[in-house]
């Protein structure tokens, strides 16, 4: 894997995408995706521009001509992440300016009360069962 396929999937993870739904944003087969990824294809210039800005980072970052990891923190991106890993099917994130305004340590909270309130709904279906 060469640097930008490396940078490629990094930021693809870091927006909790797949890689069908990125190859779905783009119009472009999940298998061109993952060429790319793995370092065996090099996108053209338009593709790279768009990915760079569905991850909201640098071209330059994914072609490794920054050396700084990109500032991708994005509060509704990790509650999304959040949302999607722990399997909530409905939220009630209603006020979004609320939610954009929150900080990785309250993103972190937010992740340990998921994993709290899932945790006790394994054990009530153990229980019932």
């Amino acid at each position: 894997m060469n640097i930008l396929g490396k940078r490629l999937k990094e930021a693809r993870k870091s927006k909790a995408f797949t890689q069908m739904e990125v190859s779905k944003k783009l119009g472009i087969s999940h298998g061109t995706l993952s060429g790319y990824e793995r370092g065996y294809r090099d996108p053209d210039t338009d593709i790279l521009n768009r990915l760079a800005q569905l991850y909201e980072v640098s071209a330059d970052w994914l072609l490794g001509n920054e050396t700084d990891e990109p500032d991708t923190f994005s509060p509704i991106t990790e509650i999304n992440r959040l949302l999607k890993e722990y399997d909530i099917k409905q939220s009630g994130f209603y006020e979004i300016d609320r939610w954009k305004a929150m900080g990785a340590e309250e993103i972190k909270e937010l992740e340990n009360y998921f994993k709290y309130i899932t945790d006790k709904a394994k054990e009530k279906n153990k229980k019932d069962n």
